[in-house]
């Protein structure tokens, strides 16, 4: 009898490997379906980009110590809540769009996160 549940044993331990490869692989479907939900977008709209940051409440800003006499610094966007109180600068929206353009940059963010909640989700990059 303990032969039998020895044996029984090892073909549940081998019925349970032929099934592992098939879950791991709907756990993956499912994560990158979720993903794809939290779709990012581009835009060089001045428009669009200022109404995007300000609906999340933040506001235009460089790194402190990047600017020059003659020159905007790193553009960031400086949210409420967030650490930037001492390394960002607040900047005029007409300064930031400035650097922005001769900069060659898009605009990289997100509407939504995968969850569907408001997305804070931006960075600069540059142009193809």
């Amino acid at each position: 009898m303990a032969t039998a549940t020895v044996k029984h044993t090892k073909q549940s331990s081998e019925a349970d490997k032929s099934k592992t490869p098939a879950k791991k692989s709907t756990a993956k479907t499912s994560t990158a379906k979720s993903t794809g939900e939290a779709k990012s977008l581009t835009t060089t709209d001045h428009k669009k980009i200022q109404k995007w940051v300000e609906k999340r409440g933040g506001k235009p800003a460089t790194v402190k110590g990047t600017e020059s006499k003659d020159e905007t610094g790193i553009l960031r966007i400086d949210f409420p809540g967030y650490t930037g109180k001492d390394t960002l600068e607040e900047i005029s929206w007409d300064d930031f769009f400035a650097k922005f353009d001769e900069s060659n940059l898009e605009f990289l963010y997100q509407e939504k996160t995968a969850d569907g909640k408001e997305s804070r989700f931006s960075k600069f990059v540059s142009k193809k």
